[in-house]
Parts: structure tokens; sequence; C-alpha cells
């Protein structure tokens, strides 16, 4: 019987050492078993690695002393990975049985495949009578002007309606498998992002690469973020704002870029300044505000002109040990 494909698997730990061990609690329970673990613990308060070398032996922990953000934590990881494929994962999810040969099986059917993510269900709203609730069966792709996207079955009850994989045109950073192949040409993602966009910039590179996206519905994470999203903290806001428009410079150009750069001046920036001041004294406008001067001081930057399709000057890229 042939040996199936050894798969990297990376998460990333920040104070959520019980969540991370739920995950890997769900990874020992898998049936595929040709795996190898990395857990990065990002700077928490109290080291995770005393209880996870104790519990999860078998588990490879890397820590770091300060908090490099998702990408910068997951490239620790894969740097080191050896896997023929890597599945990128939150520490607050879990896999299900038969999902890893479900992406696998997609590499193997779609040689053109770079990256392919599971169908991501909600995992304290499923599980019920009435289907789970789908976080993400796909992404549309950006909108040249706004800079805005949708993701596709967000907060619907699944009913069958995704059954085949389908190509689309990002990956969830929640969980997603790249090829080696795929990661030895496109390189690690950029850490630049720090929070959010991180996997949509490396998606575009991957596609500019000239490999497919997909989503595999067949295979299934339940994500244990909460449906109901409550307030922003002003964290999220600077980093959505300033990634979004770090994300079109980094990846728009010409006219479409010039469309973009129209509608914040005249529409974005003036209606969301409004908007946080009427909201009160939250911070939001300065830390917006700020956000757009961010991005006004790194135009002078060298490193977002890199061309996005290839990264080897940004990052290393994978090699085998």
């Amino acid at each position: 019987m042939r040996t199936p494909p050894l798969i990297s698997i990376i998460t990333v730990n920040y104070n959520g050492l019980e969540l991370t061990v739920e995950l890997l609690n769900s990874i020992r329970n898998l049936s595929y078993k040709n795996l190898e673990v990395f857990v990065v613990d990002n700077a928490s308060k109290e080291s995770p690695h005393p209880y996870l070398s104790e519990h999860f032996p078998e588990v490879k922990c890397i820590r770091s002393e300060a908090n490099l953000g998702f990408a910068g934590g997951n490239n620790l990881a894969a740097q080191q990975a050896k896997g023929d494929f890597i599945f990128y994962i939150n520490n607050d999810a879990e896999i299900t049985e038969g999902s890893l040969e479900k992406l696998v099986a997609l590499f193997e059917k779609r040689p053109k495949l770079g990256i392919v993510s599971p169908l991501i269900c909600y995992f304290n709203e499923s599980k019920g009578a009435s289907g789970d609730l789908i976080q993400y069966a796909g992404m549309t792709q950006m909108n040249p002007m706004t800079a805005r996207n949708a993701t596709i079955g967000e907060k619907t009850r699944d009913y069958g309606q995704y059954a085949d994989a389908t190509p689309t045109a990002y990956a969830h950073g929640a969980a997603m498998m790249i090829s080696r192949k795929a990661s030895e040409k496109v390189g690690l993602m950029f850490d630049n992002f720090f929070l959010y966009y991180e996997e949509l910039d490396w998606c575009e590179r991957i596609r500019k690469a000239g490999f497919e996206i997909y989503v595999e519905p067949r295979a299934r994470v339940y994500h244990k973020e909460s449906a109901t999203v409550g307030a922003s903290s002003t964290l999220k806001t600077y980093y959505i704002n300033r990634n979004r428009i770090y994300f079109m410079r980094r990846n728009y150009s010409g006219l479409g870029f010039l469309a973009f750069t129209l509608f914040m001046l005249f529409v974005a920036i003036p209606k969301n300044v409004l908007t946080f001041i009427l909201r009160g004294p939250s911070g939001h406008a300065k830390v917006f505000i700020k956000a757009i001067v961010w991005n006004i001081k790194d135009s002078f930057s060298k490193i977002y002109k890199q061309n996005p399709a290839s990264q080897s000057a940004l990052a290393p890229q994978f090699k085998r040990n």
C-alpha cells in the first residue's frame, strides 16, 4: 500500500493553551497518521511548551519571544516543515475525520492546484438538527474600487448546497492547505500585514504564479469563532483599514488603483471618519486616520513594491531539511 503524503500541520498559539489542546486532540484522533505537527507560541504570557512537551510529545514546539502576528508566527514553522503539503489551521478550530484525505485527493486530481480550504463552519452554532452554520464556502474576487469582497455561504445553514470542490478567489486563513510545489515557488506569507489580509495577499501571489485556488466542501473544519460579532476593537479597526489599503497597493496598479484611491478619498475616508465621530469618543476615528497615515508614510518604502508573485527577496523559501 502506498504511503500517504506527509502533511505538516501548523498552528499558532497566543494565550490560548486550552483551545490549542482541543485542536491537538482532534488531530491525534484522526486516522491520517503521516503527520508532523507544529505549535508556534507567539509570546504568550506563559509558555505552553512545558505542558505540550509532557502531554503531546509528538508535537514540535517553537517559541517566539515577540508576537509576530499571524503570518510571522506561521512562517517560523513553515521554514522547518518537511511535508509534501502544509496545512495551516487556527488553534481555535478542530479538524473532522477524513478531511485531510479529501484535501490531498484534490491535489492529486488537479495538478495545478496550489492552495485549498475546507468548508469552515461555526463550532458553537453547528451540529444541530437544522444543520451546521457555515462560516466559509469560498470567497468572491476583490472589488478593485472598494477593496471589498464577500464570503460565500457565510451564516447560512448547510443543507448540502456546497457539495463539490470549486474554484474560489481566496483561501481562508483559519484552515488552508498549500502544496510544497506552490510554496517553494511563491514563498512565505508576507508578514508586514501582522493581522488580516495576509492569506488574501498570498492567494493573489499564488494565482499570479499559475496555480489554482479551491474550496473543498467535502472536507470540514469547525471554527470556534462566534457568528455573533461584537463591537470592533480599535486594534481591529486599525489593522483592517491599514491592511485593506496595503493589500490594494501591493496587488493593484494603473486604473484599478486610481479608482480605489478616488473612492477612498471621496467616499470611504469621509464616511468612516464621520461614522466613528458620531459613535462617540471610542478612539476608532483616531486609529482609522493612523491607518491612512501609515500607508502614506509606507509609500516611500521599497518593500511593498516587490513583485507580489515572487517574494523570495522578502522571506526565505520553503526547503526540505
